[in-house]
């Protein structure tokens, strides 16, 4: 990635070079998060447990982690949602440590 950056045009006879090496560049943590897909591919492999997207949300909200607003939110107040079995929760935690994310 390569950013450019005008900081005055005052003067363009004079200029700033900045150097900037990317091993030298700490991981973001942007760059930390681990997606839906890699998540549920971590704990298919490592447990052999398929788990939704669904339960993925779940563990993020108990771990604090912020998700954006779900658009696709059901249209009756009381629609009962399936909870995340425990073994499928040590799962997706383990995926999460794993990922840096907690």
């Amino acid at each position: 990635m390569e950013t450019v950056c005008l900081f005055s045009k005052l003067n363009a006879k004079q200029h700033i070079e900045v150097e900037v090496k990317m091993d030298e560049l700490d991981l973001t943590a942007a760059e930390s998060k681990a997606t839906y897909e890699k998540s549920k591919a971590y704990v298919l492999e490592h447990s052999g447990m398929k788990v939704s997207n669904l339960y993925i949300a779940q563990v993020k909200q108990k771990c604090g982690i912020i998700e954006r607003e779900n658009y696709n939110k059901p249209k009756a107040e009381n629609a009962k949602q399936p909870q995340c079995p425990p073994e499928k929760e040590k799962a997706i935690m383990e995926a999460f440590e794993y990922f840096g994310m907690i």
